[in-house]
C-alpha cells in the first residue's frame, strides 16, 4: 500500500524492477520502505522485457555452457566468478519466482517451454506469457508486493541525493509534488534501472537516465564500465517514443533481416541473424549508414502464427501500420541496456558504506562488454535476493532522524539527449566525444534539471574516450582494432571529473 512518509527505516530501497521487487519481498518481515517515481512496478524497462530469463534449465544444457556463451558476448572483460556465481543460481531464481506466483510458460506434459536467443547455444530462455514476459513477472511480484505488510510503498516520490553521516549513507532525500521529505535508513539498496533515456533511439523508459548512477556518484561510489551502452539490433522502425522492441527471440525462431533490395546481409556473417547483439547491430547501422531500409522478416518461418508466439510484438507492429503475418518489419538499433554502472560485490555491497545496489544500475562483471540475451533479468533476480540476504543478516541499530530542505530541481534529460545521441552512438570516435564532455562538464555542477543526466552523460563519455579500442558494444571508428588484452576501468565521480577539467585544459592549450 500507499505509505505517509516515515522519519526513518531499516531499509529503503530506490526502485520497482525486477531487482527492487525481488529485494523487498527477500527481505520480509524486515520492514523497508520501496520509494519508486511512478507506480509499483511502473515505467520499469523489467515490466517491458520481452524474451525472459537465460537459465541453463534443459537436459542438453549446463551452467558450464551459459557460461561459455556469457564469457563469449562479453567479448573478454566479463568476471568469470561473478558470472559464474549468479548463472549457477539461475534454477534457484526460476523457482523462487514461480513460488511467488510467476507462471512461466510450460509445454503439454509440463516441463518449461524454452526458447533460443542470439549467441545462445541451447535453448535456456524462460518465457512468461509468450514474449510479455517482464510483464508476467512485475505483476505477479507486485501483487505480493501489495499483500506483504512489511513493506511500504512510496509512489509518486523521487530519491533525490543520498544522505551522508561520518562517510556512510545514512537516508535519503526525496521530492513528491514539490514537497521535500528525508527518511534516515542503516541500509540503502538503489534498483533503479538504466540509462537508456539518454539516448533519442530507445527502447526503455525515457526517465531512465541513470539516476540511480547519479545518486551514487555524487555519494562517492565507485563506477565501473561506464562506456558499454548495448543497442538491440532490432527497434520497430516507427514514430513512437520510446521504440518498440522486436524481441530477439523472433530471430530466435528464424526470422532473417533483409534490406530494401531483398539482400539478406547477415547471410555469411558467423551465427548470421543470432550473432552477438554488437555486431547485428553494427551491421544494421551499416546499412542504414548507406540510405538503405532494414527489415526483420519472419513471413517464411512463421507465418499466420506470429500472433499466437508473439502477441505483443504483433499488437505493437499494428500499432505502426504493419501486419507482421504478411509484411517484413522495418527495424533500426536502439539504446536498450547498459552494462556499466555503480561498481558492486556479489553481494550488491558498493564502495560506500551503507549503500547497495542491483539490477541494471549496477555493474557486477556479468556482462563484460556486452550482455549476453536474457541474462538481465536473470542477474536482477539473483542478486536481488543476494543483496537481501546480506542486508538482512546485518545488525541494525536504530535510525536516527534527518532535516529536510527545499528540494533541487526535478531531474530531465531533454537537453541533454540530443547531445549523447549525437556522441555515443552504435560508431564512436574521438572529437565528438571530447565534444560531448565539453559540454556537459559545466552543466554537471549546476544545481538545475540537467545537472544529474549530465554527470552520467561526462562519465560514458570518458569511461569512452579513455577506451581507445573497438570491444563488445563500444566500437570506435578511430580504433577499430580490439587491444589484445582487456581490463575493466574504475573511476569515482572526483576521477571522472579531474579528467574532464585536465581534457579541457589541454583544448584551450592547444587552441591559443
Amino acid at each position: 500500500m500507499n505509505a505517509s512518509f516515515p522519519h526513518s527505516a531499516p531499509v529503503v530501497i530506490i526502485g520497482s524492477g525486477l531487482a527492487g521487487l525481488t529485494a523487498a519481498l527477500s527481505l520480509a518481515p524486515m520492514p523497508v520502505v520501496l520509494v519508486t517515481r511512478a507506480a509499483l512496478g511502473e515505467e520499469t524497462s523489467s515490466a517491458w522485457a520481452q524474451g525472459g530469463i537465460a537459465a541453463a534449465l534443459g537436459e542438453d544444457d549446463s551452467p558450464e555452457l551459459h557460461l561459455a556463451d556469457t564469457l563469449a558476448a562479453g567479448d573478454g572483460l566479463v568476471d568469470e566468478k561473478a558470472a559464474r556465481a549468479i548463472l549457477d543460481q539461475a534454477p534457484a531464481a526460476i523457482g523462487w519466482l514461480e513460488a511467488q506466483g510467476v507462471q512461466f510458460d510450460r509445454k503439454a506434459d509440463g516441463a518449461l517451454e524454452l526458447g533460443l536467443e542470439a549467441a545462445h547455444c541451447r535453448r535456456r530462455i524462460v518465457h512468461g506469457k509468450g514474449d510479455a514476459s517482464g510483464a508476467t513477472i512485475i505483476r505477479a511480484l507486485t501483487e505480493r508486493v501489495a499483500a506483504t505488510p512489511s513493506i511500504s510503498v512510496l509512489s509518486d516520490t523521487q530519491a533525490r541525493r543520498l544522505v551522508l553521516r561520518d562517510g556512510r549513507v545514512a537516508g535519503v532525500a526525496l521530492e513528491r509534488a514539490g514537497e521535500a521529505y528525508a527518511i534516515a535508513a542503516r541500509a540503502v539498496l538503489l534498483a533503479t534501472g538504466g540509462l537508456g533515456g539518454l539516448f533519442d533511439a530507445t527502447t526503455n523508459p525515457q526517465g531512465n537516465f541513470g539516476h540511480g548512477i547519479a545518486l551514487a556518484a555524487r555519494a562517492g561510489a565507485v563506477l565501473a564500465d561506464m562506456e558499454f551502452v548495448q543497442f538491440h539490433p532490432t527497434a520497430l522502425a516507427s514514430d513512437r517514443t520510446p521504440l518498440a522492441l522486436i524481441s530477439e527471440a523472433v530471430r530466435g525462431e528464424g526470422a532473417h533481416l533483409t534490406n530494401d533490395l531483398g539482400d539478406r546481409f547477415m547471410a555469411d556473417v558467423s551465427g548470421q541473424e543470432l550473432a552477438p547483439r554488437d555486431i547485428v547491430a553494427r551491421a544494421i547501422s551499416a546499412e542504414i549508414a548507406q540510405g538503405r531500409k532494414v527489415f526483420l522478416d519472419a513471413r517464411p518461418a512463421l507465418g499466420q502464427h506470429f500472433s499466437t508466439r508473439f502477441p505483443s510484438i504483433a499488437a505493437l507492429c499494428r500499432e505502426a501500420g504493419i501486419e507482421p503475418e504478411s509484411q517484413p518489419i522495418p527495424v533500426r538499433p536502439a539504446v536498450h541496456y547498459h552494462m556499466g554502472g555503480v561498481a558492486t560485490d556479489l553481494c550488491g555491497r558498493t564502495s560506500v558504506e551503507g549503500l547497495w545496489a542491483v539490477g541494471e544500475v549496477a555493474a557486477t562483471g556479468l556482462h563484460g562488454a556486452n550482455r549476453l540475451a536474457s541474462n538481465s533479468l536473470l542477474e536482477a533476480s539473483v542478486m536481488g535476493r543476494l543483496a537481501a540476504e546480506d542486508i538482512g543478516g546485518l545488525a541494525f541499530a536504530g535510525s536516527a532522524t534527518l532535516g529536510s530542505s527545499r528540494p533541487s530541481p526535478r531531474p530531465s534529460a531533454a537537453s541533454i539527449r540530443p547531445l549523447v545521441s549525437r556522441s555515443l552512438g552504435v560508431l564512436r570516435d574521438a572529437e565528438s566525444m571530447k565534444s560531448l564532455i565539453a559540454a556537459v562538464r559545466p552543466l554537471a555542477d549546476e544545481n538545475s534539471p540537467a545537472a544529474d543526466p549530465a554527470l552520467v552523460a561526462l562519465a560514458m563519455a570518458s569511461f569512452a574516450l579513455l577506451r581507445q579500442e573497438s570491444r563488445g558494444a563500444h566500437a570506435r571508428t578511430d580504433f577499430p582494432a580490439k587491444a589484445e588484452t582487456g581490463t575493466r576501468r574504475r573511476m569515482t565521480m572526483q576521477q571522472i571529473l579531474q579528467f574532464a577539467d585536465e581534457l579541457g585544459e589541454t583544448r584551450l592549450a592547444r587552441s591559443a
